[in-house]
């Protein structure tokens, strides 16, 4: 056991850690998941141990993780385009507390799942510039730049081994149906009408084996300490494309376009430049969205 690769994932719980500790208890790993509550029955994975706490209570973390980590793959926080001030603490605070765990006894790399709205407005495709002024229009997003930019200062002061990874959709099997590829398959399936936006919206997908190849490939490499890079399948999508693609494959369903508005924060293109990815950790997306999303229906 003591020669056995030890890895902490805050967020295990969720869609992605889901994958990513499947992924390694398959390789051998111990895999430690960190979460304020228990997985879902779907997402439980044998093998793995399941620490419950607020990553906001510094205290409470403190007590609870008190081991050595090779490697911590920080996916905690959620989603949430609201003004709610408890979205900056759990993502920038919540990463501060881990981080302060393991600064007198560091991982061999720590991994911050970012995200495409750091970015804010800046015209795709995004390019990995560097960003000092905190201006996404999203608290959500200000709070995954706060955390970016807390890490990257650590790297270049104490040379604490964090690489952010940027992602933009992720989609595949497991996914929660509040996100709109398993709620338009779900819909479709049953063969119901469902309200959609204009589906005028470009978007990047990337199905979920490639990103967890993306953060393995991350995990190996010593070329992205202190880097962050884009991970995603590098060409967008038209939304309404999507959902008509689904519903083809499905056979039924009936979207009704224009019948919900789009966000005023949100851009008409987004995706990635993901030349860095390529060079860095030899990286690019494999499974092209037709195939992807097949599975993806298959599995629903």
């Amino acid at each position: 056991m003591q020669n056995k690769i030890k890895i902490l994932i805050p967020g295990g719980t969720g869609f992605i850690g889901y994958h990513l500790s499947s992924f390694l208890i398959k390789k051998g790993w111990v895999v430690h998941s960190l979460s304020k509550s228990k997985p879902k029955k779907n997402r439980k994975v044998p093998g793995v141990k399941y620490i419950f706490c607020d990553i906001r209570n510094k205290k409470k973390l403190k007590d609870k993780l008190n081991n050595y980590y090779d490697y911590i793959v920080n996916l905690s926080g959620y989603v949430d385009h609201s003004k709610n001030e408890s979205i900056t603490r759990i993502h920038f605070q919540g990463c501060k507390n881990l981080v302060s765990n393991f600064q007198n006894n560091k991982p061999r790399k720590f991994i911050q799942i970012g995200s495409s709205i750091e970015y804010g407005k800046r015209k795709s495709p995004q390019k990995e510039i560097s960003i000092k002024k905190i201006d996404t229009l999203s608290v959500y997003g200000n709070a995954k730049l706060k955390s970016t930019l807390f890490l990257l200062s650590l790297f270049n002061k104490k040379s604490f081994p964090s690489t952010i990874l940027r992602l933009y959709l992720v989609y595949g099997p497991n996914q929660d149906y509040n996100r709109i590829i398993p709620y338009v398959i779900s819909k479709s399936l049953k063969g119901k009408k469902f309200n959609c936006s204009p589906g005028n919206q470009f978007r990047d997908f990337t199905h979920i084996k490639d990103v967890i190849d993306a953060i393995y490939k991350t995990i190996k490499s010593k070329k992205s300490n202190g880097e962050v890079i884009n991970i995603g399948y590098g060409r967008p999508i038209k939304i309404k494309d999507v959902i008509q693609k689904i519903v083809k494959y499905v056979g039924k369903g009936e979207p009704i376009f224009s019948k919900l508005k789009i966000r005023n924060d949100e851009p008409l293109k987004l995706y990635p430049n993901i030349s860095k990815a390529k060079k860095i950790l030899n990286w690019s997306p494999k499974i092209s969205f037709r195939k992807g999303i097949k599975k993806t229906i298959k599995y629903y």
